[in-house]
């Protein structure tokens, strides 16, 4: 991972990307439905996650971008370049009384192996690391709980510790468009993502 000082610089312009999403045609980008809450994690590749996400009664919205490193406003060739310190991410905006937030953290847990470290299956590198990024002291509550329950599901399965971070969440910052739903325009389109085969409980 570089520290900031050994990352790339960025620019100041803002991804351009559609103003509505290509699936459930609400908007991509904020203002959001009021009462809308918002959760990003990184879970690997993300044409798969967002997928994952997209598919659950309840969620209002989904974009993929990039976060947990330094470079501002970062392109796709920046971050595979490992000199970001970015994750590739799933922002999910969704309405708390129809989804709640543990319900996205079980997905999360299930939909992937978060004992991987830097990847995911074949797709090996900083972006594919495991990680819930949290905007509130109640979702770090609800994360770090989900992670130790999840733990010792993997502890019975003899499967190995978990590697994700969880740590409060920095500015997301928009992916190219054609990332942006990707497997609903590509369908026969490449998803790395397997879980471990144990449920979260």
């Amino acid at each position: 991972m570089p520290t900031r000082d050994q990352a790339l610089a960025g620019r100041d312009e803002v991804m351009a990307v559609p103003d509505r999403h290509f699936v459930l045609g609400s908007p991509l980008v904020a203002p959001f439905p009021p009462g809308a809450e918002l959760a990003w994690f990184g879970l690997g590749c993300f044409w798969g996650a967002e997928k994952r996400f997209w598919s659950q009664d309840g969620v209002i919205s989904t974009a993929v971008g990039y976060g947990g490193g330094f470079t501002a406003n970062a392109t796709y060739q920046e971050v595979c370049s490992g000199r970001t310190g970015h994750n590739e991410l799933v922002q999910v905006v969704f309405d708390p009384s129809r989804i709640e937030y543990q319900d996205l953290l079980r997905l999360f847990w299930e939909s992937h192996d978060p004992t991987q470290g830097m990847r995911q299956g074949n797709d090996i590198g900083t972006q594919y690391r495991s990680g819930i990024y949290v905007g509130s002291a109640q979702q770090r509550e609800l994360a770090e709980a989900s992670r130790a329950a999840y733990q010792a599901r993997l502890d019975a399965g003899r499967r190995g510790a978990i590697t994700t971070e969880i740590v409060d969440a920095g500015p997301f910052y928009y992916a190219e468009a054609y990332h942006q739903q990707y497997l609903a325009k590509n369908p026969g389109g490449y998803c790395g993502l397997g879980g471990t085969g144990i449920a979260f409980g």
